[in-house]
């Protein structure tokens, strides 16, 4: 096993912290910093190599396994220079480190017990979350999920119990309710999983974020609109028609949700082809859309939407005629965006269900019910409990404990160098 170091912190501010993690840790950090200081107390440390001194640094040591990755492990606060770290990271790799791949520290926590893959993915989507429902969801949903799990899997290990009770003892005296109480637990966890999973796609938005787009009729204010809820000037605002061509987003914060909005080309029979594509992507875009807000100008009719989407139709420039929004005066924009906040709010509400956000774990838990399902329908008790030996497998897998390599790279090559 090599002894790996990374930045943990961003660079470019006063101070960069970087960490070291390995078998050789503490012994490349006392060489570097003349001495080990006592675990888990930091103390300032003049760090020399070759004669010269390279900064003075925190120095925080962290024995395995009480450190992050369970293994032995430093942490250097530095000053912040690029020159700073480069002198450092040269001397660690002269006395036998290596820089860190992506992801490589939290993936030895994991192998080293520290963590299991459900608390990483969790770690990954904190560290990326862009708003206050995200932060909520990377921490509260990855509790539940982890509490949950527990659940299930004890009521499995339970169940399999009881079956294998049944295979090895048909003609002992076994209570008579036995297989009826064993099928109704069954049934039990499989009713939950699908509660899971049918709140598995807000979830999933919440992550990924909404997509929100504004459609209607040329000039019937939609890039005004668009900037006056992204609070900057994104669109080109113009009273010429046709002047909006693309799609133009900007990505907005409602209500602790994060939403990509998008102004498309204004809908109308054109004989200009780029104005056309303009209207056929705004269409396209509007069919794959979580909400259309679709506008209008005083006097004119609302656009045509996809069906099966959500709507919110608003009536603008109402400085011109007196009901609807006015982007211009303000008019009706504050309830406007509570409306879309609510909008957001309804589209990633997961019911309080502990969340499966990523794919992985959907496909997991999915499995894991689809083998549930098998078993209930299974009337022999050797196949059922094949059954639930598989549900029990596809559980394992979402959180690590069973051996999953081929799904080690896709989980943790996502993260950042640091972690």
């Amino acid at each position: 096993m090599s002894t790996i170091f990374s930045p943990i912190t961003g660079r470019g501010g006063a101070v960069t912290v970087l960490r070291l993690s390995g078998p050789k840790a503490l012994e490349i950090t006392a060489a570097l910093a003349g001495g080990l200081p006592a675990p888990r107390h930091a103390s300032l440390r003049p760090l020399r190599w070759q004669g010269r001194v390279l900064d003075h640094a925190l120095v925080t040591s962290f024995p395995g396994p009480h450190s992050f990755t369970g293994e032995d492990s430093t942490e250097f606060s530095l000053h912040g220079g690029r020159a700073v770290f480069a002198a450092v990271s040269e001397a660690l790799v002269a006395l036998g480190g290596r820089p860190a791949e992506p992801g490589e520290f939290s993936r030895r926590a994991f192998l080293n017990g520290r963590m299991d893959l459900v608390a990483a993915e969790a770690m990954a989507d904190l560290i990326a979350a862009e708003t206050e429902a995200q932060r909520a969801q990377a921490i509260e949903g990855a509790d539940a999920l982890q509490k949950t799990c527990e659940a299930w899997r004890e009521s499995l290990r339970q169940t399999m119990a009881q079956q294998e009770a049944l295979i090895d003892f048909p003609d002992e005296d076994l209570p008579p309710d036995v297989e009826a109480g064993l099928v109704q637990r069954i049934a039990g966890i499989h009713r939950e999983m699908q509660e899971i999973l049918e709140a598995a796609p807000a979830a999933a938005r919440l992550r990924e974020g909404l997509e929100f787009v504004i459609l209607g009729a040329p000039n019937a204010g939609k890039s005004t609109l668009l900037n006056a809820l992204a609070g900057e000037e994104v669109a080109i605002v113009s009273d010429i028609p046709g002047t909006t061509r693309d799609a133009v987003g900007v990505r907005v914060d409602l209500g602790g949700v994060p939403v990509h909005l998008t102004d498309t080309a204004g809908l109308r029979e054109t004989e200009d082809f780029v104005e056309a594509e303009g209207v056929r992507r705004a269409q396209a875009r509007a069919a794959r859309a979580d909400l259309i807000i679709a506008v209008a100008a005083p006097g004119e009719d609302f656009p045509a939407v996809p069906e099966g989407i959500a709507v919110l139709f608003v009536r603008t420039k109402a400085d011109l005629a007196g009901e609807g929004v006015s982007a211009q005066t303000g008019q009706g924009m504050a309830e406007l965006r509570a409306e879309l906040a609510a909008a957001a709010a309804r589209l990633t509400d997961t019911k309080g269900a502990a969340t499966l956000a990523r794919p992985r774990q959907i496909a997991c838990v999915r499995d894991t019910a689809a083998a549930l399902e098998r078993a209930l329908a299974e009337r022999a008790p050797e196949c059922r409990g094949e059954e639930l030996r598989a549900a029990a497998y596809a559980l394992a897998r979402l959180t690590g404990v069973i051996g999953v390599e081929e799904i080690l790279d896709a989980v943790f090559s996502g993260f950042c160098i640091g972690k």
